[in-house]
């Protein structure tokens, strides 16, 4: 602002102490060094931003900041903000005089020049008191404080908005993951990419009235078989095949044998849909962005040996069994209903396009009793056959190295013997209390015409479920000695 007058001390009315004016100059170390004021981006979506004016050449070590719920361009924000550093420093000078009357056209606001030693110096007049000659208290201004250029641009970085879009779901029926779970309990895998933060199951008997069952808190790591995974060796290391899966996300990495046997690396195989094969592997090696070759496989690992596919598809589904894969909170009263399902965003009602919708008719797989293990037969002198077979316990504690015994969770052991002939079955014999039968010359010459070295059976334990995992091997005569 220009100057609407100019004075010179000869202009001024000499005070109480003689002296025409006195001029007053604040401490440095008053002042503030740097501004930093927070406000409202008018060119974005009203996000908080902060601009900042700092002297560097000064003694001032303050830092003075302010919050302003203004919304407004950071360019002239900045131009603001250096004004008001400016103000401060340029305005620490203070004059202090008297006018005479014939100066009463001057008020408050009002800038003036002062005339002195060559020198022109403008102040804006703060106060005037009126008694006589007029008392006046004035700061220092300087015209160039507000005639700054705008301040340096900054291009607007609009939020993308995030789409989310349906989930990658797998319901699995599996064995008895840990003791803190359930044995009859399934399990649930989402993935979706972006996650949801939070995912939701719901649930209903019907098509509607769905109920919120459980939240799931982080995506679980899916993918897919990139090639054909061939049976193989149950109980010992599996040499003769490798798995090669294409993962959604996530990493995997090789352990060591003893880490592996410690339940390490474990993922799960749709081999047929609905039944998952439970592989570990000890080493995985990256073959290209997201595709890892899985070798020194444990194959049917926690009696699934039954979900192994001959082969297991290319495009089959794969699920790493961690902590993101969450057990579902069903009673066992829930089973064997075919209950309809919506899984999606935590955020998004059952109806919404969003959800993914189910059918999945929980079995109880981890109560199932597991296939029995080590049959053998042996010819007695007399021509019958004796049978034997090993029981398995589906407990995560008959896994133990330490038992003498392994323990029953069923409650009572109870077999079912089914002999076949060309693919079909002979005989049945159920109700068996113990792992063994005798299966006498008298009843091989009635199913088979005559006595036999080799025989294909089926073993079965029954459960609080009925039928367990069949145990289907073909056996052969061992001489009695």
């Amino acid at each position: 602002r220009a100057a609407v007058a100019t004075v010179t001390p000869d202009d001024l009315v000499a005070g109480g102490s003689g002296e025409v004016m006195e001029l007053t100059r604040g401490q440095e170390t008053e002042l503030p060094q740097a501004l930093k004021w927070q406000l409202v981006r008018a060119d974005e979506e009203y996000d908080a931003a902060t601009v900042e004016a700092r002297r560097s050449t000064v003694q001032a070590a303050l830092v003075s900041s302010e919050t302003f719920p203004l919304a407004v361009s950071l360019e002239e924000a900045d131009r603001r903000c250096r004004r008001a550093l400016m103000e401060a420093w340029v305005g620490r000078e203070t004059l202090t005089a008297r006018l005479p009357p014939s100066r009463l056209a001057l008020d408050p606001g009002d800038v003036i020049a002062l005339d002195h030693d060559g020198r022109q110096i403008t102040y804006r007049l703060t106060r005037i008191a009126d008694a006589g000659s007029r008392a006046i208290e004035a700061i220092r201004t300087d015209a160039a404080v507000y005639d700054l250029p705008p301040g340096k641009g900054r291009t607007p970085q609009l939020a993308t908005p995030t789409v989310f879009g349906p989930a990658e779901v797998a319901l699995m029926e599996l064995p008895q993951l840990s003791d803190s779970v359930p044995a009859h309990r399934p399990y649930a895998a989402v993935f979706a990419r972006p996650w949801y933060g939070t995912g939701a199951v719901w649930r209903s008997a019907d098509t509607s009235g769905y109920r919120l069952l459980d939240t799931i808190g982080a995506p679980a790591r899916m993918g897919v078989l990139a090639a054909d995974l061939p049976a193989g060796a149950v109980d010992r290391f599996d040499a003769g095949n490798e798995l090669l899966v294409d993962l959604s996300s996530g990493t995997l990495a090789s352990v060591t044998d003893t880490e592996l046997l410690n339940g390490a690396n474990v993922l799960a195989v749709e081999s047929v849909p609905g039944a998952w094969e439970i592989i570990q592997f000890g080493n995985a090696e990256l073959v290209s962005t997201g595709r890892y070759r899985l070798t020194r496989l444990l194959r049917g690992q926690r009696g699934t040996e039954d979900a192994m596919g001959d082969p297991a598809p290319t495009g089959a589904r794969v699920v790493i069994l961690d902590t993101a894969v969450q057990p579902l909170s069903i009673a066992e009263t829930d089973l064997g209903i075919p209950w309809n399902w919506r899984i999606g965003p935590g955020n998004a009602a059952p109806s919404d396009v969003i959800m993914q919708a189910l059918s999945f008719t929980p079995s109880g797989r981890g109560l199932k009793p597991l296939a029995p293990a080590q049959p053998r037969m042996r010819r007695e002198a007399n021509g019958d056959l004796a049978i034997r077979w090993r029981r398995r316990d589906r407990a995560l504690a008959a896994d133990s190295w330490v038992l003498a015994e392994v323990p029953m969770s069923e409650a009572a052991e109870s077999y079912e013997l089914e002999i076949l002939g060309a693919g079909t079955v002979v005989r049945t014999v159920t109700g068996m209390a113990v792992p063994t039968f005798t299966y006498t010359a008298a009843m091989q010459t009635a199913d088979f015409g005559t006595t036999v070295t080799s025989l294909d059976v089926r073993i079965t334990q029954i459960g609080a479920l009925g039928r367990g995992v069949p145990l289907t091997t073909s056996l052969t005569v061992t001489e009695a000695t």
